[in-house]
């Protein structure tokens, strides 16, 4: 009984009454949910008042991933919000699937969907397989919500029962969490990782979802790696079939822009030069700061730390690039008295080979911070010694100073 009180619930949010109780809890501040809930209570169901505002807090948190549109209309499940697919990440997948000429995709593990719809409003039909039957049927009412189900047929399944040879592509998205949270064995994802590769070799075309964090020898050389990051943050790695193999790209979304690995030695250390770039994460991750390097002309500040320095400032979307006034070993006095030269109200502490904490720093150097002007500290090495680099961001277009 307990296993289907959660089918229940759902259900009940889908009736006439649900769907209206929905709407009147739309946007619920936390703070006046008790509030509400006694008041609704007079004239609904407890338990159905109580499944209308946990399901309107989940929408709430699903609005950065889903946008507010789309998240005001879809059904969400806690660990769904947690990990489904970014829109712009699903969208961008979608659109390499249909470049490739994909038209149908089994998409495996489909969580509440994500995936799913992106793919179908790439013009994809998709078979959407997910075991757990609240996460099924979360997935089932997206797709209605959405206008759809026309084109996901959603399967309440075990993925590795599922024969996918009527289409043309299968997307796995394993479980990366377990009862003690992230799993980063790729054989202890729910399907393991190697059932998926076996999957994915035997379909026209395939896409694997795996973390970000997997090492580069756990991908098998029919492969081609990308490593994808929205925003400044790295969401996911994906291993594409009947691409590239072989292949590492990392690519950066909004654009997207991405970078090719052209399998480059490990960039020289040089002296530090007047501009420092920060590589993405998504670039640092695929193994690609090589490539940042050579298109920057640049070198390394150390052998061991992902900074790429050069003379010259290049734009490229693929690095952040800084200008660098000062360089001096580590020495919070010396920084401190800088920056009230300098007039500095608003300091970023970034950090890379250093086991100094930023925010410990930032109060030591700026207790009472009151300037007009905003700098960057890098606390790292350079060439081996400890070093603070002091400087600020380099933005297109902005003459050097």
């Amino acid at each position: 009984m307990n296993d289907l009180a959660p089918l229940d619930s759902f259900a009940a949010l889908r009736t006439p009454e649900g769907l209206a109780l929905l709407d009147e809890v739309r946007g619920t501040d936390p703070a006046a949910e008790l509030a509400v809930a006694t008041r609704l209570r007079r004239d609904h169901p407890a338990g159905l008042v109580s499944a209308a505002l946990a399901q309107a807090r989940l929408r709430q948190r699903a609005v950065a991933k889903f946008g507010t549109a789309d998240a005001e209309r879809m059904f969400f499940t806690p660990n769904g919000v947690e990990q489904s697919t970014r829109t712009s990440v699903a969208a961008y997948r979608a659109g390499r699937f249909a470049a490739l000429g994909v038209r149908s995709v089994a998409d495996l593990c489909c969580g509440i969907g994500g995936d799913a719809i992106a793919l179908a409003r790439a013009g994809i039909r998709v078979l959407a397989v997910d075991r757990d039957p609240l996460t099924a049927a979360a997935a089932r009412a997206n797709a209605e919500a959405l206008g759809l189900a026309d084109l996901i047929e959603v399967r309440e399944a075990d993925v590795t029962e599922v024969d996918t040879s009527p289409y043309d592509a299968v997307f796995v998205d394993p479980a990366r969490r377990g009862g003690r949270g992230r799993i980063f064995d790729p054989e202890a994802y729910s399907p393991p990782l190697s059932w998926a590769v076996d999957t994915a070799l035997r379909a026209p075309h395939a896409a694997l979802k795996i973390a970000p964090g997997v090492p580069h020898e756990a991908v098998p050389p029919q492969a081609e790696a990308e490593w994808i990051s929205d925003g400044g943050d790295v969401k996911e790695a994906v291993l594409w079939f009947a691409t590239e193999p072989g292949l590492v790209r990392a690519t950066l979304l909004p654009g997207p822009h991405t970078l090719r690995g052209r399998g480059l030695p490990n960039p020289q250390v040089r002296s530090l030069g007047r501009y420092l770039y920060e590589p993405d994460g998504a670039v640092i991750r695929a193994h690609l700061v090589a490539e940042v390097a050579a298109d920057l002309d640049g070198g390394l500040i150390d052998e061991t730390i992902a900074y790429v320095t050069a003379d010259e400032p290049r734009p490229t979307p693929y690095a952040t690039a800084y200008e660098i006034t000062d360089q001096f070993p580590f020495h919070v006095k010396k920084l401190k008295a800088l920056l009230r030269q300098r007039e500095v109200g608003v300091l970023t502490v970034k950090k890379r080979g250093s086991a100094v904490d930023p925010e410990e720093l930032r109060r030591k150097v700026l207790p009472k911070p009151h300037g007009r002007n905003a700098a960057t500290v890098f606390l790292t090495r350079v060439a081996g010694a400890p070093a603070m680099l002091l400087g600020h961001p380099v933005r297109p277009g902005e003459p050097a100073t």
